[in-house]
């Protein structure tokens, strides 16, 4: 074990940018990797919530991710999210590397919402007004992520939560803090260029109606088949682009449940791949939705390249 390196949160930030995080995604896509070959994680419930083991192989790499969620950990102000990710020689399984596994989590997710709408970032020239749901680390991170990647500013922040009371600087100083179901959260969400949600939501965030045509919409909150943040009529004429078709109707409650109320058609769904490799190109006025889950390869990806940039 002495010959394995450790790489705590503050080197996993410290190496990597948003924006490099993006473009390592974006390389491995471009590389040949296709996501439907990935290795499907594995969740198991325990008594403070579940464990996540997530296990991928890209070129020399063997990566796994050991992760445990505890649903209550905020009430005693612990992370809801910890673990670790592990780095495997592909040829002889020696263990190489350790990294923080929020961090990364906190790094690659955003990066993986940026990856997979980039093409229709391009059509803002103006500065973007910006409404994410939720304020903890992926809701931030997805700001920062868009500020690191955009080639406009970002003109106006707004994160929506149910209790502002509670939200830090750290937020507050990317951007104002709105109470949920308010009439200036929708006044917001109308006028909204890009909407996150990052929550724990378990039922639609927001009217359809609120969003405007050509806008981005980017969901990351859940991984259960039976949970959304989005309303069913907003994929009804949007261009919907998911991490894998097979992982999407497993995990994706947004859409699984969309295609349950006839909102949207299973053969209508655009991968990553396809939607970064320009193989679909929706027209500026259409909106773009990305529901993301979380793919092993996508951690694999990110640490990759922290491992190498790392020495």
């Amino acid at each position: 074990m002495d010959d394995v390196k450790y790489l705590d949160s503050d080197t996993v930030f410290s190496t990597l940018s948003p924006a490099e995080a993006v473009d390592a995604l974006t390389q491995s896509l471009v590389d040949g990797f296709e996501p439907e070959n990935d290795i499907p994680r594995t969740i198991r419930d325990v008594s403070a919530g579940n464990m996540i083991m997530m296990p991928a192989e890209i070129g020399d790499w063997v990566g796994v991710k050991l992760v445990g969620v505890a649903v209550k950990n905020a009430e005693i102000g612990l992370p809801r999210i910890q673990g670790q990710y592990l780095m495997y020689d592909a040829q002889t399984m020696t263990l190489k590397s350790i990294l923080d596994g929020a961090a990364l989590t906190t790094l690659r997710t955003p990066a993986v919402s940026v990856a997979a709408v980039r093409p229709a970032l391009s059509r803002f020239t103006e500065p973007v007004r910006v409404v994410v749901f939720g304020a903890g680390p992926q809701g931030t991170g997805h700001v920062d992520t868009l500020a690191d990647v955009l080639e406009v500013d970002l003109a106006e922040v707004t994160f929506v939560v149910r209790t502002p009371g509670r939200v830090g600087d750290e937020v507050r100083d990317r951007g104002r803090v709105l109470e949920a179901g308010t009439a200036e959260v929708d006044a917001a969400l109308s006028a909204a260029d890009i909407i996150v949600t990052a929550t724990t939501a378990r039922t639609p965030l927001f009217s359809a109606e609120l969003v405007r045509q050509g806008a981005v919409v980017m969901a990351c909150g859940s991984h259960d088949p039976d949970a959304r943040e989005l309303p069913a009529e907003l994929f009804r004429t949007a261009t919907v682009v998911v991490e894998s078709i097979s992982t999407v109707l497993r995990e994706g409650g947004d859409v699984v449940m969309a295609i349950q109320d006839g909102a949207l058609d299973a053969d209508a769904l655009v991968t990553m791949k396809q939607f970064t490799a320009g193989e679909v190109r929706p027209a500026e006025d259409r909106t773009v939705v990305f529901k993301g889950s979380g793919m092993s390869w996508e951690d694999l990806a990110v640490a990759a390249k922290i491992v190498d940039r790392a020495g």
